[in-house]
This record gives structure tokens, C-alpha cells and sequence, in this order.
């Protein structure tokens, strides 16, 4: 990842898993899970885990049994994720890069990443990484946003980021939803080495009861927050209120229900 993308720290993991998690992420991971388990693996490799709302998901979803192992680049959204597993419970952490996995060839029957891999500045490398680990026929499951067109949140945020900061607007919330289009990743995942590729678009409608920690999420639980102090003259909680006004506005004040769209990508080792 580069400085700008991976700098998850102080306390935006704390705002990232409070405020986004519940409503964007955890439905989500869910249902990458259960696809997970329906392959039987019996190890299984998360990358960019973050805050571990996939792999608590997943821990619940396995067998008891089945080795998981979940990895990111930024050690304090790791500290958040250990913090959901009890003693005895069967996960190992370690701090690594996705695009140079600390793995062995050929040691997992899965590898998982939720929203990750917009993140990552060399795609190529990561789908080939992911191949490397898995054993032959193992499986590659991996999601990503679909474009701001369907994930109207996310247009909100970068319509803030101009409308506050019209000279230099920060960019970081381009990022997570610059990776949406289908056949380039289907020839990517190809030209890696994977086979029997399966595509799954996702919309989703999430009712909440108040918008704002929501905001706060979006606002303050990614590095946004970190280019909106950088640049100065706006606090981040002025933000978030313009956030939480838009929100109530397009999608009601109470419940809220925010629309999203993902797609998920299954694939399978040569």
C-alpha cells in the first residue's frame, strides 16, 4: 500500500469498526464467509483483515478445526481484531503485506479479502501472491465496492471533500471504490494462474436508526480524516455533520436506509 492508503492508525480503527463496520462491512462478510466454508478448507488465509469483521465471521463459519490465519499491513487494526476472539479460539494474527506474503507455497485451501484490494498498489502482484499460497485447486474469494454510481455514500463524501476543500480536495475516498470494473479483474485473476472465475454483484439496502455514527465512520474511520487536518481550516466533526445531514436528507432521518452495492469474485487454482 502506499502512505496515503495505509495509515489506518491512531484512532480511526476504533471509528472504522464502530461506525462503517455495522453498516457496510458486516453483512458483507457474512456472506463471504459462507462462501468460504461451503469449499470445507481446511486452512485459510485472510489478507488486509483490518479490524477482524471478516474473520470473526469466519471463525464462526468454519469448523472448529480449520486453521485461519488473518493477516494486514497496519498493526493497530489488528489490535481492534483481537480483541473479538476468546481465549482458545483459533486465529492467528501477523502483520504482513499482501503483495509479499511471509507464506510458504501451497499452504492454504482459501484466501480471503474483503475490500482490500483497492488498496493495493500492485493488483497484479497480490492476485499472483494469493496463487502462490493456495494449493492446487484451492479458492480465491475476494470483494470489492462497485463505483460511487451505486454506492451513493461514497459520492456524498468526495461531493464534501470538493465542496470544502475546492482547491485541493483529498483523495483518499476515490480509493476504495476505483478497483469496480469486472472483466479487467477477470482477466487479471486469468493471466495469474486462476480458473472457473465467478462473479457476484451484490446491492444492498442497510436500515440504521441514526446516521451520524455512521458519518463518523465515514468521516474519521479511514485516512480522509488525516488529509482533511493536514489541509486545515475545516474540523472533521464539521464534516461529519454535513454528513449526517446529507444522509438523513437522501435517505430518511429515521430509520435511514443506505443503499451499496458490492462484487464479489470467487476463482479457483489451476
Amino acid at each position: 500500500m502506499t502512505s496515503e492508503t495505509a495509515r489506518f492508525v491512531g484512532d480511526i480503527p476504533a471509528h472504522y469498526d464502530r461506525g462503517l463496520g455495522p453498516v457496510i462491512f458486516e453483512d458483507y462478510a457474512a456472506d463471504i464467509a459462507r462462501r468460504t466454508a461451503l469449499g470445507a478448507p481446511r486452512d485459510v488465509l485472510e489478507i488486509a483483515a483490518g479490524t477482524g469483521i471478516v474473520t470473526r465471521k469466519l471463525r464462526d463459519a468454519l469448523d472448529p478445526q480449520v486453521r485461519l490465519t488473518a493477516t494486514d499491513l497496519n498493526e493497530p487494526m489488528l489490535d481492534v481484531a483481537r480483541g473479538k476472539f476468546r481465549a482458545g479460539e483459533e486465529v492467528a494474527f501477523e502483520t504482513a503485506d499482501a503483495v509479499s506474503l511471509p507464506f510458504v507455497d501451497e499452504g492454504f485451501d482459501a484466501v480471503v479479502c474483503q475490500f482490500g484490494l483497492m488498496f493495493f498498489p500492485d493488483k497484479a502482484a497480490a492476485h499472483r501472491e494469493a496463487r502462490r499460497v493456495l494449493r492446487p485447486g484451492g479458492r480465491y474469494l475476494f470483494s470489492v465496492w462497485d463505483s460511487p454510481s451505486y454506492n451513493p455514500f461514497a459520492r456524498f463524501g468526495l461531493e464534501l471533500a470538493e465542496r470544502f476543500f475546492p482547491a485541493d480536495p483529498p483523495q483518499f475516498l476515490k480509493t476504495p471504490f476505483s478497483y469496480a470494473d469486472i472483466d479487467p479483474i477477470k482477466e487479471a485473476l486469468t493471466a495469474a494462474g486462476f480458473v472457473n472465475i465467478v462473479v457476484s454483484i451484490l446491492p444492498r439496502v442497510k436500515e440504521i436508526a441514526d446516521p451520524r455514527p455512521f458519518a463518523t465512520g465515514l468521516i474519521c474511520g479511514n485516512p480522509f480524516v488525516d488529509q482533511v487536518r493536514a489541509r486545515g481550516g475545516v474540523a472533521p466533526e464539521t464534516l461529519v455533520e454535513e454528513m449526517t445531514k446529507r444522509l438523513a436528507q437522501e435517505f430518511g432521518a429515521g430509520p435511514t436506509r443506505v443503499p451499496m452495492q458490492a462484487i464479489v469474485f470467487e476463482a479457483a487454482r489451476a
